[in-house]
């Protein structure tokens, strides 16, 4: 019989996880707690196992409880399980990016072992992550404990742990910002700045991604800074200092962004030069 599994809060990756630990073994689904009978229904009938709870105090004893709520509900749930449930020996995680599994101290107290694991990647559709999981990387840290039994648990949903340092969470979630949303703004400074030469925007989109696409198929094929082309890299200050000037007096924002830019490259130039 596989470890009875709780879940409170169901948002996508709590029900992503339900689903997949139910259909592919690891965990039985046991109990799902939300804030509604109603929700916790939709996310019970998602995972096609389980049974609805309305309230902490109907919550059963469960080898491992998952916290899958918002950031800011982490430490008032971890409170709330604690008074509600023996916990012992049980393991506990929560689903955050941001924050770490000290988080969880009020279960750790409580005498339970206490994780985080993330999953690194979009839940926009459940249904489709659900189907598409394998090879999804999971951040995972906290008790050695817990990770012992969680970290083959993922894998036999298809997940990759990969171990982070949990004082660097916070760093560690900047980087899918870095990765993802900056990269976004960047793009988008790149698209304007053509619209401002005259080039309209379908147009400017078609010559921004095969400069784009080839330069990020070579920082995950090569590296950052062997990747790294363009005048700062070629140590063309004088065309750098051209740009800032020019881009600073169309629009100040983006002068502002391209400069703050300058500092980073020009470090990230001299790594190239000293491979």
């Amino acid at each position: 019989m596989a470890p009875a599994l709780n879940l409170i809060g169901a948002g996508h990756v709590g029900r992503v996880f339900g689903r997949l630990w139910a259909q592919q073994g690891g965990f039985c689904i046991q109990q799902v707690l939300t804030r509604s009978a109603a929700s916790a229904q939709q996310a019970v009938d998602f995972i096609g196992a389980g049974s609805v709870a309305t309230a902490y105090a109907q919550l059963q004893p469960a080898a491992v409880h998952v916290l899958a709520v918002g950031d800011d509900q982490i430490v008032a749930a971890s409170a709330a399980l604690a008074r509600a449930v023996p916990l012992t020996d049980s393991i506990v995680f929560h689903c955050s990016g941001a924050l770490a599994s000290d988080q969880l101290g009020a279960v750790r107290d409580a005498g339970a072992l206490v994780a985080s694991v993330h999953p690194i990647r979009s839940f926009a559709d459940p249904g489709a992550v659900a189907a598409q999981f394998s090879g999804t990387f999971c951040g995972i840290e906290g008790d050695a404990g817990a990770l012992a039994v969680l970290a083959p648990a993922l894998q036999a949903i298809g997940a990759q742990p990969v171990p982070i340092d949990a004082s660097a969470k916070t760093v560690y979630h900047a980087a899918a910002v870095f990765a993802s949303n900056y990269l976004v703004t960047v793009l988008d400074a790149a698209l304007r700045a053509y619209q401002a030469a005259g080039i309209p925007e379908p147009v400017a989109r078609q010559l921004a991604q095969p400069l784009a696409s080839e330069s990020m198929a070579n920082v995950f094929r090569l590296g950052a800074a062997a990747a790294l082309s363009g005048p700062i890299a070629r140590g063309d200050l004088a065309t750098v200092a051209r740009q800032q000037q020019a881009v600073s007096q169309w629009d100040a924002d983006t002068g502002a962004l391209y400069q703050a830019l300058v500092g980073p490259t020009t470090a990230l130039a001299a790594r190239k030069r000293q491979k």
